[in-house]
């Protein structure tokens, strides 16, 4: 899809279609809306007037303008209430509003920078936002569909604006958010995928497409090499499967100056979880090829920081497998050691996230990250704590845990913090292992999970996200659609440009 920026009369633009925006309980349009509003001689003042537009969150009015100005209709979105107004509002209207005008068979649309003026937004984050929104919300996945049937596709999006000063900031914007749209994209094609295409041979093959095509390091370590390594977690988990497992390392070294602070992203890349002996029950099973979507998220945003080249150092690693019940499955009751050294005993192999985080884990602090963020789509348990509205994070640094949660906000995934106190780590203890890989009662599973992956942190700084809720989505709401969400790759890049500033 084309997005550009144009410097030109809103009322003069020749288009399809204009969107312009109102917040809730405004009598009379300003700004852009309402040299729209004047140019129709108060036809937005009058559907005001009488009730049909109020302005609310997800409110869309399309007018006809029969000529009377340079766009054939204006399509007023309504922002909601100005108080509650954030660059997710934007996100979320670019998202609903350009569905609104491809479901109508429009195939190319003019906008106003929406929260660029009276909504106080920078006009860089407004255009990203556009950007980010538009594209994030007209995604479909479609690869498998010999029809698709749902209309034309909406193939340019135009931003307005008459402000000469403020269409280079604009442009700088819609190129950082077609950058940041396309990593969480391609993170939702690699979860959309089908199990029999995308697995830990398939997933490494992406990672060194986007190594070669955006110069980042790569590395894919096969089983013979975790063997070595001593990576029994991990190959536990792969042995009942005949797909062989990959560890997969990406790095972009934009500080080579101070090779010492290095952010390290780690990242769940089951491609397909049956839970393995403790098999999961056959109702929902086909999403569990989204359990490597955390995985997918940090080839997404290691894709994103190629291309941005902020001053950072990040290294990604993803522990790609599959989870099967084959005749070399492991067991309920087996030990498993750890590349740490660490021994496990195997409850449950429906619990295999957290047993291959540990051993990617570890091999990520020898590469010499600093601190570190893992994503995994690890409890089912999150989802019952905090529904798919926010993923859950858990960590052993508080400030740390504060920037990771700052640059979700940013982006508009959101994140809620649950607690670490030592008393759920008791549930962890057995006999004849370090650790078991569950607790021994079914209480606060997510927090008893990120309990067993702070043994392998050894004091480095150190964030888990569970996004096992967040990571699909069953409906259309705007610039989320129904399927993988490609949460959280816009977090992990706003925490590394963070840190980058």
């Amino acid at each position: 899809m084309n997005i550009r920026v144009l410097r030109e009369d809103v009322t003069k633009v020749k288009t399809p279609a204009l969107i312009v925006n109102l917040f809730e309980g405004v009598k009379s349009p300003g700004g852009a809306t309402g040299a729209v509003d004047k140019a129709l001689d108060g036809a937005i003042s009058q559907l005001i007037g009488e009730g049909e537009i109020k302005g609310n969150s997800r409110e869309f009015t399309l007018i006809h303008t029969f000529g009377k100005i340079g766009p054939d209709r204006v399509l007023v979105a309504g922002l909601g209430k100005q108080e509650d107004f954030s660059a997710n509002t934007v996100r979320v209207v670019s998202g609903n509003a350009c569905r609104f005008l491809r479901n109508r068979s429009i195939t190319s649309a003019c906008t106003i920078a929406h929260g660029a003026g009276i909504g106080g937004l920078d006009p860089q984050s407004a255009a990203q936002a556009i950007a980010e929104g538009t594209l994030l919300g007209l995604y479909r996945f479609r690869q498998y569909l010999a029809d698709n049937g749902d209309g034309k596709d909406l193939e340019n999006l135009t931003i307005v604006e008459g402000n000469a000063d403020k269409t280079a900031a604009l442009e700088t914007g819609l190129r950082v958010g077609r950058i940041t749209a396309e990593g969480a994209m391609l993170a939702r094609d690699m979860a959309n995928e089908p199990a029999n295409v995308m697995t830990p041979t398939r997933m490494s093959e992406v990672a060194r497409q986007v190594a070669d095509a955006d110069g980042l390091e790569v590395d894919i370590l096969d089983r013979e090499q975790m063997e070595e390594l001593g990576m029994g977690a991990l190959l536990g988990v792969a042995q009942g499967s005949h797909q062989p497992p990959k560890l997969i390392i990406l790095k972009y070294n934009g500080d080579p100056d101070n090779p010492s602070d290095n952010l390290g992203f780690i990242g769940k890349g089951i491609t397909f979880d049956t839970g393995g002996i403790s098999i999961k029950p056959a109702g929902g099973m086909e999403r569990m090829k989204g359990d490597m979507s955390g995985g997918a998220s940090v080839i997404g945003a290691m894709q994103v920081l190629a291309r941005l080249r902020p001053k950072a150092n990040v290294t990604g690693v993803v522990p790609a497998a599959e989870n099967m019940p084959g005749g070399e499955a492991q067991r309920p009751g087996d030990i498993v050691r750890t590349m740490s050294g660490k021994t496990v005993e195997v409850i449950n192999t429906d619990a295999e996230g957290r047993l291959v985080l540990a051993d990617a884990m570890t091999y990520a602090k020898q590469l010499g990250v600093s601190r570190m963020v893992d994503i995994a789509t690890l409890t089912g348990a999150i989802v019952i704590s905090l529904g798919k509205v926010c993923s859950g994070v858990m960590g052993n640094d508080q400030k740390f845990i504060d920037q990771v949660i700052g640059a979700g906000d940013a982006t508009g995934e959101r994140i809620w913090q649950l607690p670490m106190f030592d008393e759920y780590k008791e549930t962890l203890k057995s006999s004849v292992a370090d650790m078991m890989n569950v607790g021994s009662n079914r209480d606060a599973g997510s927090i008893t999970a990120a309990k067993f992956l702070s043994e392998f942190t050894d004091g480095v700084p150190w964030a888990h996200l569970d996004i096992a809720g967040t990571a699909r989505s069953d409906s259309d709401k705007g610039h989320l659609v129904k399927g993988a969400t490609g949460v959280p790759v816009r977090t992990l890049v706003n925490l590394a440009l963070a840190e980058a500033s």
